[in-house]
C-alpha cells in the first residue's frame, strides 16, 4: 500500500512537470502537509504524490525525508493556518524573530501550554522547532466536510473570497498567487472537501455533472481550460489570466462585469452534493 512518507518543509514546495526548474509549474504544496515518494529520481529530484492524490518532480531539499516523527506529524498536524501569511516567532512577543512565515493552508502542530497569553498559541515546525502563532490565524482542520449542505456552501464560497484581489499564477495556490483550479481547490480543502486540482470533473474524485440551471452557490462552473465557482445571482469568482487576479464576474449580459469569452463558452457544471 502508498504511504505518505515525507512532510514539506519549505513555505512552499514547487511541482513541476518535469525535473527542471524551469519547466511548467504544475501545483504548490504547502508547508506542513505530507507526501508520498512515488519516484526517487536522483540526489536533486523527486516524484511525488500530494495526500489530495496530485502528482508532480519537486526538489528533495524542499522535503522532510526518513525522519521518525513523520508518523506523529501526519497524524497531529491538526491545525491550519488562514491568515494569508503569518510568521512563526521564537517567543509570544511581536518584537521576537521570526522563524519562519507560513501561508494559508499550511499544517501546523499546536501544543498546549498552560499559562500562554490566549493571543498566542505555542506549535511545533516540521524540523521539531517550537515557535509562536497568532491564535486568531490558525484554525483546527476540516477534515470531512460538513453534512450541513447549505453551510458547506457558505463556507467554501466565504474562503474562495479569501484570496480575492491575489494575482494570478499558473500553478498556484497562495495568496502571493493561485490559478483558477488552485483557488477552487484551496476552497474546498480548507473546508474538508478534495477536488481534483485542475481544471476538470475527473472519476474518483466527489464531483458530479450537473445542469447549469441546478447551479447553487459553491457548485463550480467549467470553461475550456478553466474553472470558477458560483456564487449566487448569476456570478462567480475565479482566478483568470484574462483578469490578473482573483476577481467576480457575471454571467448576464447586463451586468457590467459581465465576460462573454466565458459567459459563452460554458461546458459543464459540477456539484459535490
Amino acid at each position: 500500500m502508498n504511504t505518505l512518507n515525507a512532510v514539506v518543509n519549505v513555505m512552499i514546495a514547487n511541482l513541476h512537470n518535469k525535473t527542471d526548474l524551469h519547466s511548467e509549474l504544475v501545483d504548490e504544496a504547502l508547508y506542513g502537509m505530507p507526501v508520498e515518494i512515488v519516484e526517487d529520481i536522483d540526489d536533486e529530484w523527486a516524484m511525488i504524490r500530494t495526500f489530495y492524490r496530485y502528482e508532480g518532480y519537486t526538489l528533495k531539499s524542499n522535503l522532510q525525508l526518513g525522519s521518525d516523527m513523520l508518523a506523529d506529524w501526519i497524524a497531529e498536524a491538526n491545525y491550519v493556518v488562514m491568515q494569508s501569511f503569518a510568521d512563526v516567532l521564537s517567543r509570544p512577543k511581536i518584537q521576537s524573530d521570526k522563524i519562519i512565515t507560513l501561508t494559508r493552508g499550511a499544517f501546523i502542530q499546536v501544543i498546549l501550554e498552560a499559562g500562554l497569553d490566549h493571543a498566542w498559541t505555542k506549535v511545533r515546525l516540521v524540523t521539531g522547532e517550537i515557535g509562536y502563532l497568532r491564535s486568531a490565524w490558525i484554525k483546527e482542520r476540516v477534515k470531512v466536510y460538513t453534512a450541513n449542505e447549505d453551510l458547506f456552501r457558505k463556507q467554501v464560497v466565504e474562503t474562495a473570497f479569501r484570496y480575492l484581489g491575489a494575482p494570478y499564477r499558473w500553478g498556484g495556490k497562495t495568496a502571493l498567487g493561485i490559478d483558477c483550479s488552485g483557488l477552487v481547490s484551496m476552497a474546498y480543502m480548507l473546508n474538508g472537501a478534495y477536488i481534483y486540482r485542475d481544471a476538470k470533473i475527473l472519476e474518483g474524485f466527489p464531483l458530479r455533472k450537473i445542469e447549469r440551471e441546478n447551479l447553487k452557490i459553491g457548485d463550480l462552473i467549467f470553461f475550456p481550460g478553466h474553472v470558477a465557482m458560483y456564487i449566487g445571482n448569476e456570478q462567480y469568482i475565479h482566478s483568470s489570466l484574462g483578469g490578473n487576479e482573483v476577481s467576480v464576474n457575471s454571467l448576464n449580459l447586463q451586468d457590467a462585469h459581465y465576460r462573454e469569452d466565458l459567459a459563452t463558452t460554458i461546458t459543464e457544471c459540477g456539484t459535490i452534493f
